[in-house]
C-alpha cells in the first residue's frame, strides 16, 4: 500500500520494501526491519522511522482511545462510537468489524488491529473528515509486534483477560503479561477492577467496577427485559438502561460510560441518556429469530462461551460450537466442558478448521466432556445447524457460537461463503 503525501522529498511512503522505487519511502518499523535490505535494494528514496512521521498524518489532532482485552474490545469500543456520535461529537472506529467514520462504512473487516501505517491512514483520514476521536481495538498480537508505535493514546481500556491466543504467546502469564504491558505508561486508563489478573501504572487511573469498590461503580442491576442499571460515580449517582442482554454486556456498558465521561465534558447524567440508543454489535448475541428462538454469538473462547451461555441459563440450550484450527488447542476441552455443563444438548462441528484436520479439533473439544451422551458430533456445519433446529421443543434456545456475523468458513487457504445467520434463515425459509 503506497500512500501520497504532499509537500515532501519523497512523493510517497510505504511500509512494503517491494513497492519501494525513487520517489517511494520506506517506512521502517518492527514489524517489517527485516525487510530494510530489500528496501534499499529496490532502490528506495530514503528510510523513514515510522515515528518520525506521525506528526504528516495529523495523529496530534486527534484523541485517540484504545481498548484491549480478550472478551467485549467489539462491544466496547462500538459502544463508546455510538455514545459519542449521539452526543454530537465527529468520531472514528477501527477495528474487527472494520473502519468507520461519523456513521459511515469506510472499509470492512479486516485485523482486529492493522498495520501500524494503515492506522495512520485511517487516523489521516479522520483528521480530514474532522473527527475528534478514533476508537480503536488493540490485539495482544498489536502489542507485541509493536502495531501501535508511534500513537499517543488519549485513554486506555482494559476489558478483561482469560486465555485466548496461546498457539502464538504460548503461556498463559506471557498472555497476561502482553496485555498488562498497554497499561504501565502515565498516560490516563480505564481499568476493570473486577479483573484479577490486571496490572497497571496506577498514576491516571480510573476504574469500573460491579463486584469492587471503583471509580465508576454499577450499585445495582436488572437483568429482565434486556438491562439497566445504577452508576455511582464520585457523588454522581445515575440510572441507565440498554436493550443489550447479558451480566457480561453490564461491563462493557460501564466501560463504555466511563470512557465517554472522561473524554468529553458532559455530565453523566446526559451521557447515560444515550446508552439506550445503542443496539448491539452485530453477530453479538444477536437473536435471528424469535420463534423459534436462535441467537448467533461470536464467543470463541472459555470465558466468552460462559459468559454467552450464563446470561441464557434460565433457558433450555441447544448449543453449536467448534474450535477455530492452527489456534490454541489448550481452551478446546475447556470449552468442550463449559458447553456440557450448561446445555441440554451439544453439537461439535468445523469452525474455521483452516490447515488442521476437524475431526482432530472436535477429538480436542471431546476430551472435556465426560457425560457424551447429549452430544452429536457433525463436521458440516451446516447440519449440525439443521441437527439442533430438528430437535429444538417449545423454550429450547439454539445458541450458535464461535462465528457470529463472518459471512466465511476458512478451510486450508480459501474463505468459503457461511454466514451462520443466513444458514439460520434459509434452514426456517425466513425471508
Amino acid at each position: 500500500m503506497k500512500i501520497e503525501l504532499p509537500n515532501q522529498a519523497y512523493k510517497y511512503i510505504t511500509e512494503d520494501s517491494s513497492e519501494c522505487c525513487a520517489d517511494t519511502a520506506f517506512v521502517l518499523s518492527t514489524q517489517n526491519e527485516k525487510y530494510l535490505q530489500d528496501a534499499k535494494d529496490n532502490d528506495a528514496h530514503s528510510i523513514i522511522n515510522i515515528k518520525e512521521i506521525a506528526s504528516l498524518f495529523g495523529i496530534d489532532k486527534i484523541k485517540i482511545v484504545g481498548i484491549t482485552g480478550t472478551n467485549g474490545k467489539t462491544t466496547t469500543a462500538s459502544a463508546i462510537y455510538s455514545f459519542l456520535l449521539d452526543l454530537g461529537y465527529k468520531t472514528a472506529m477501527q477495528g474487527t468489524r472494520g473502519f468507520f467514520m461519523n456513521d459511515d462504512v469506510v472499509e470492512g473487516k479486516s485485523l482486529t488491529t492493522p498495520s501500524v501505517l494503515n492506522t495512520y491512514k485511517h487516523i489521516y483520514q479522520a483528521v480530514e473528515a474532522g473527527c475528534e476521536f478514533f476508537i480503536m481495538e488493540v490485539s495482544s498480537h498489536a502489542i507485541v509486534q509493536k502495531r501501535i508505535e508511534g500513537l499517543n493514546f488519549e485513554l486506555k481500556i482494559l476489558t478483561n483477560i482469560t486465555q485466548d491466543h496461546l498457539d502464538y504467546h504460548k503461556t498463559i502469564g506471557e498472555y497476561i503479561s502482553v496485555k498488562n504491558s498497554f497499561f504501565q505508561d502515565e498516560s490516563k486508563k480505564l481499568i476493570n477492577k473486577d479483573e484479577p489478573r490486571a496490572a497497571f501504572n496506577i498514576k491516571n487511573t480510573f476504574t469500573y467496577g460491579i463486584e469492587n469498590k471503583s471509580s465508576y461503580k454499577l450499585m445495582a442491576y436488572s437483568l429482565n427485559d434486556a438491562s439497566s442499571g445504577i452508576i455511582q460515580h464520585f457523588a454522581e449517582v445515575v440510572p441507565f438502561t440498554s436493550s443489550l442482554h447479558g451480566f457480561f454486556n453490564l461491563y462493557n456498558l460501564m466501560a463504555a460510560i466511563g470512557a465517554v465521561d472522561l473524554l468529553v465534558e458532559e455530565k453523566l447524567e446526559k451521557i447515560v441518556e444515550v446508552v439506550d440508543n445503542f443496539a448491539g454489535v452485530s453477530g453479538r448475541m444477536e437473536q435471528v429469530c424469535e420463534l423459534p428462538n436462535v441467537i448467533v454469538d461470536f464467543a470463541h473462547t472459555p470465558d466468552g462461551m460462559q459468559q454467552v451461555l450464563n446470561a441464557l441459563k434460565e433457558k433450555e440450550l441447544l448449543v453449536v460450537f467448534g474450535a477455530g484450527g492452527d489456534r490454541d488447542r489448550e481452551k478446546r476441552p475447556m470449552m468442550g466442558r463449559i458447553a456440557a455443563s450448561l446445555a441440554k444438548k451439544v453439537y461439535i462441528t468445523s469452525d474455521n478448521p483452516r490447515t488442521e484436520d476437524p475431526q482432530a479439533i472436535v477429538d480436542d473439544i471431546l476430551e472435556g466432556i465426560e457425560d457424551r451422551s447429549i452430544v452429536s458430533v457433525e463436521l458440516n456445519r451446516k447440519k449440525a445447524i439443521e441437527m439442533a433446529l430438528d430437535d429444538q421443543e417449545d423454550e429450547d434456545v439454539v445458541v450458535i457460537l464461535g462465528k457470529g456475523d463472518e459471512a466465511f468458513q476458512i478451510i486450508y487457504d480459501k474463505k468459503l461463503p457461511f454466514d451462520d445467520r443466513e444458514i439460520v434463515r434459509e434452514l426456517l425459509n425466513i425471508n
